[in-house]
């Protein structure tokens, strides 16, 4: 059997990861597709992929749409095996899915069939979820919905941040790329139909779903802080005319204080005390673009 001919087509960490394994594997892609970087500004955590495939010697293509004619002739004078598809928001048209010979490969860091869809790292935070897998699927022309390759689990701490989940999503499918790359030369990679009764469905989310309510729990805000802080655009507040970014944050009981909820109980040594309705958020990394002072008493919007 001559040697299997892959494509990447990717833009974040997790495209990198794949990247990374396939070339230490002996499995280097024949061509990878990048996201423009010029067209990378609401996609979180981007990578420049170039840069690897340059010192690899791999030939490299950027893009605004995969979909667009111009990839879909490169791809199919490239005649794949398979193609990855790791770490763009894009759904696959036929075109691409019908040029790879043995399928095209996908990464959902949810345990399929549930929570197919957008910003699952983000909502499994808001979720309260605990434990979630990492899945390797064959893409079809649903959405997350072919048949699963692999799944390896993961770990969310109760006070894990969205980096933490990244972080441990992305570990969880360097694991399984071992097991899964070495299946490619034989032919050996097998699937297995999910149950569609059981599948849910994870909305989009923008950066405006980020704003802070402060009528809210302390604890359901303190989720929304960690599920959105970095690599995402962050929760926020407006104090005054101000936006404030908050990255990190802690909730303490209140046992004294008495107002409104989204008032400052005080700023000291670079923390922030908010009242809320069933406690206090502890501010404890934020980000502002002009220079002010916090005032005891006053309120975020």
């Amino acid at each position: 059997m001559g040697k299997v001919k892959t494509i990447l087509i990717g833009s974040v960490e997790s495209s990198k990861i794949v990247l990374d394994a396939m070339i230490s594997n002996e499995y280097p892609p024949e061509m990878v597709f990048g996201l423009d970087k010029q067209y990378s500004t609401n996609v979180s955590g981007y990578v420049d992929l170039s840069v690897i495939a340059e010192k690899h010697d791999i030939p490299y293509m950027t893009f605004k749409n995969i979909n667009d004619e111009a990839c879909v002739e490169q791809i199919r004078a490239i005649s794949p095996d398979y193609i990855f598809v790791v770490g763009i928001s894009q759904l696959i048209r036929e075109d691409i899915i019908g040029s790879a010979t043995r399928g095209v490969i996908g990464y959902h860091p949810t345990a399929l069939p549930k929570y197919r869809g957008r910003a699952a790292l983000p909502w499994l935070v808001i979720l309260g979820e605990q434990e979630s897998k990492s899945s390797l699927f064959f893409i079809d022309e649903g959405m997350d919905s072919g048949d699963i390759i692999d799944q390896e689990t993961y770990l969310i701490g109760e006070h894990d941040y969205a980096y933490d989940v990244y972080n441990a999503s992305n570990e969880a499918l360097e694991r399984m790329l071992r097991r899964v790359l070495e299946k490619l030369d034989d032919d050996a990679v097998e699937a297995m139909p999910q149950n569609h009764d059981e599948a849910t469905y994870l909305l989009k989310r923008t950066p405006e779903d980020g704003r802070i309510d402060w009528s809210a729990s302390a604890r359901d805000i303190y989720r929304l802080v960690r599920a959105t802080s970095r690599p995402y655009p962050g929760a926020f507040s407006f104090y005054k005319d101000h936006k404030v970014i908050i990255w990190e944050a802690s909730v303490h009981e209140n046992t004294k204080y008495i107002g409104i909820p989204g008032q400052i109980i005080c700023s000291d040594s670079g923390v922030v005390d908010v009242l809320c309705t069933d406690g206090i958020l502890r501010i404890e990394d934020y980000e502002t673009v002009a220079d002010f002072r916090f005032i005891d008493g006053n309120k975020f919007k």
